[in-house]
């Protein structure tokens, strides 16, 4: 994130932003559009951000976005053309309370005013959306930018960060600036060897880790909002067939849930043979696990 400082907002001043890489619209399962649709539309609702920072989506899809978020309006163009042909870095906004004053557009190369050029061995052309807004409410201007650096080329990553914050200091401005997008940067580059404390790595998470990062980059992807917990207990736990925590009072936990180790002496008692306890962690872990996102959704 680069930006300028700026003085605090107030409470209701305060502006929500979310990035959001939308996964091109395609028709295969399990990662349809038609499917993931209504979803969408019911997490923005939920979040109820002022602004959506986007990226891969495709022009029909944008507009199915728009239909469904009435509240919002969009602005960009596709990164292969500059017009509507190929992935946009759309950001959204609330018509009540944004109002835009600028846009601008550069693409991710040597030659960023030419659309859909690339020129730093990435097979996909990136871009940058970069617009200036007025908000009503706090009645001040600030700049957005929004993109999408290269998931294979380090170097193009690397040369693109470059640029962008190039063309942030060209903005010459003391406005506040928001950078936003999916940059492809948390793992970096490193030898993957799970028998050593490899250089496998994350940089820009919190908390970070420090060896055996890597990429999730086979679909699908799927995520649930599930608090996680370390306890440590030795054969004193007692668990149900979800493998949720019995508590004092005979009752299952609404939100806590054991696997591996904790579970072998409300299963086996005294005595169990080694590897067993491996053996029932890996089975209720994963009954945990399932058990937890179950409860997540609902």
């Amino acid at each position: 994130m680069l930006s300028i400082a700026a003085e605090a907002p107030s409470p209701k001043d305060e502006l929500q932003v979310m990035s959001y890489n939308l996964r091109f619209a395609s028709t295969n399962r399990p990662n349809a559009w038609p499917d993931r649709r209504p979803l969408m539309r019911e997490l923005v609702q939920s979040a109820s951000p002022d602004i959506i920072g986007t990226q891969e989506g495709l022009f029909g899809q944008l507009n199915d976005m728009a239909v469904d978020l009435p509240d919002y309006t969009w602005i960009g163009v596709g990164r292969d053309d500059g017009r509507e042909k190929g992935e946009f870095m759309a950001v959204f906004y609330r018509k009540s309370r944004l109002q835009p004053l600028s846009t601008n557009y550069f693409w991710l190369s040597d030659t960023p005013e030419v659309p859909g050029s690339t020129t730093w061995g990435n097979k996909n052309r990136r871009m940058v959306t970069t617009l200036k807004f007025h908000d009503r409410a706090a009645n001040k201007d600030f700049y957005l930018l929004d993109t999408h650096f290269d998931h294979e080329v380090q170097i193009a990553r690397e040369k693109s960060a470059e640029l962008v914050r190039k063309r942030v200091e060209g903005l010459g401005t003391n406005l506040p600036i928001l950078l936003i997008g999916d940059f492809n940067a948390a793992v970096k580059p490193g030898t993957f060897d799970h028998t050593i404390l490899d250089d496998c790595r994350t940089e820009g998470l919190t908390p970070p880790k420090t060896h055996w990062a890597r990429k999730i980059e086979t679909p699908p992807y799927l995520a649930y909002p599930v608090r996680p917990g370390i306890t440590f207990t030795y054969l004193g736990t007692r668990v149900n067939r979800e493998a949720r925590m019995v508590m004092k009072n005979g009752r299952p936990a609404a939100n806590m849930f054991a696997a591996g180790e904790i579970m072998a002496g409300n299963v086996l008692g005294k005595g169990y043979a080694a590897g067993i306890g491996m053996t029932i962690g890996s089975v209720f872990g994963r009954v945990a696990g399932q058990e937890a996102a179950k409860n997540a959704r609902n």
